[in-house]
């Protein structure tokens, strides 16, 4: 592992500007004495008052957040005790859980009045854009002033997490979240199975299937994957969909303007490569019944030469295993796009209804602050913010990779969008309609058809 400084990296990121502290509280004003008055007798002797320290209140913020797994879980404990320790009498109430459990609970539990404070808030129109909807988000607007974060985040990343006041139009409007991690899905591979076979990272879409023939021929399972829990499918899909597809298409079809279609030619190119690749075997056998998180211990574990996802794995990769993996973007031919499925993590949000709302900016400028740029990248994963002037981080070459990766996106203007943001319904479609693309139970046509049946019906209602 090698130990530099990151800075040089992140300024050349287009998304990621250069960091810029929150406003230092002014000084209190030191108190004056009462100007004297002569005396025309003694004083009268009095006991000399008692001093007293004024009580610290004691606020418990609650906060929930996603990051579960071991290594974004350390990196939470850490910035929550830092946090706590900076503002005395304040407790700092965690609640774990997964982004699935977020998606099933949230939506109640800020609507109470004991809700959480703070919480991430997945993006898109089915979880942040109802939320907004049914005024359970605290506009950030004046925060993100007050602490100078457009000079942390671009207009571009901001609008990743705005929406209207209503709800109902996505990417603009006010920004009610802040992400603390950047990400970019791409390819891992597995480096030790490469160098033993003397594979070598494709240049081009072209190269990496003929990759994926040679890997097959040599009986190793060329994609590690696990299409039971359903969203990972999507990226599958889309991380093809991407390579074929303009940026202004992919915007417009996220953010819903333009009525552009989902029932594309280059849609059902994307899924002609899926089932072409089912044929051929290069998922994992038995890939429907295989969860996310299995497919990347067997991954882990050597089982497998790559696997396409995003970056948040990075640190599940570091530990606990004897393999060595790198990562690279999905490669375009030279007459393709190189757009690659990527923004910013699940954001922070404060809950409309918190008497903490004050405390809990602090909180969220604190969780996109340098320091926890420094921690996330000292664990493997991207910071969507830059790290303080001189930060020195010792990360692996596997983190390296994934930096270059996100950072060539960026500069090329080629951040594409997670698609099931499209709707709010919009994710329980294309999974249901993967399911059957990859079982063989439709074809790219029927597929791209039913998907847009539930986009046009949202355009139609949201005018």
């Amino acid at each position: 592992m090698k130990k530099f400084s990151l800075l040089s990296i992140i300024i050349t990121a287009a998304l990621l500007l250069s960091a810029c502290a929150a406003p230092a509280p002014t000084a209190a004003p030191a108190e004056t004495a009462a100007p004297e008055t002569p005396a025309t007798e003694a004083p009268v002797a009095t006991e000399a008052p008692v001093a007293t320290e004024a009580p610290v209140e004691e606020i418990t913020l609650v906060v929930w957040d996603q990051f579960y797994r071991d290594v974004e879980s350390q990196v939470m404990e850490t910035l929550n005790a830092e946090f706590a320790a900076a503002h005395p009498g304040v407790k700092i109430e965690r609640v774990v859980k997964t982004l699935d459990d977020l998606k099933v609970t949230l939506k109640l539990a800020l609507s109470e009045e004991d809700g959480p404070d703070v919480a991430q808030v997945n993006q898109g129109r089915s979880d942040m854009g109802a939320m907004v909807e049914a005024g359970l988000l605290l506009p950030l607007n004046d925060f993100a002033a007050t602490y100078n974060w457009s000079e942390r985040f671009s207009a571009s990343v901001a609008s990743r997490n705005s929406f209207t006041e209503d709800g109902k139009t996505f990417g603009s409007g006010n920004l009610y979240g802040v992400s603390p991690t950047a990400e970019v899905v791409g390819v891992y591979y597995n480096k030790t199975l490469f160098e033993a076979n003397g594979w070598a990272v494709p240049t081009t879409f072209d190269e990496f299937e003929a990759l994926l023939a040679t890997i097959k021929a040599a009986g190793v399972t060329p994609i590690s994957f696990g299409s039971l829990d359903g969203w990972n499918a999507i990226h599958e899909f889309s991380a093809v969909q991407h390579l074929l597809v303009s940026l202004d298409y992919i915007n417009n079809f996220v953010y819903g303007v333009n009525n552009v279609s989902f029932d594309t030619a280059e849609n059902q190119e994307a899924a002609r490569v899926m089932q072409d690749w089912v044929d051929k075997g290069y998922f994992t056998e038995g890939f429907p019944g295989i969860g996310y998180d299995d497919s990347n211990k067997t991954f882990k574990a050597g089982e497998g030469a790559m696997t396409i996802t995003g970056s948040w794995l990075t640190g599940e990769l570091l530990t606990d295993t004897d393999q060595e993996f790198g990562f690279f973007l999905l490669p375009g031919n030279p007459d393709q796009t190189r757009l690659a499925i990527g923004g910013v993590g699940v954001p922070f949000s404060i809950r409309k209804g918190t008497a903490h709302a004050d405390l809990a900016a602090e909180y969220l400028d604190w969780m996109i602050s340098p320091r926890a740029a420094e921690l996330w990248a000292g664990v493997g994963m991207l910071p969507a913010m830059p790290m303080a002037e001189g930060a020195a981080v010792e990360v692996d070459p596997l983190f390296t990779d994934t930096m270059v990766a996100w950072n060539t996106i960026n500069n090329e203007n080629a951040v594409g969008h997670y698609i099931d943001w499209a709707t709010p319904t919009f994710y329980d479609s294309i999974v249901a309609e993967l399911q059957k693309l990859f079982g063989k139970m439709t074809d790219p046509a029927a597929f791209t058809a039913a998907v847009q049946v539930d986009y046009a019906a949202f355009l139609a209602g949201n005018q």
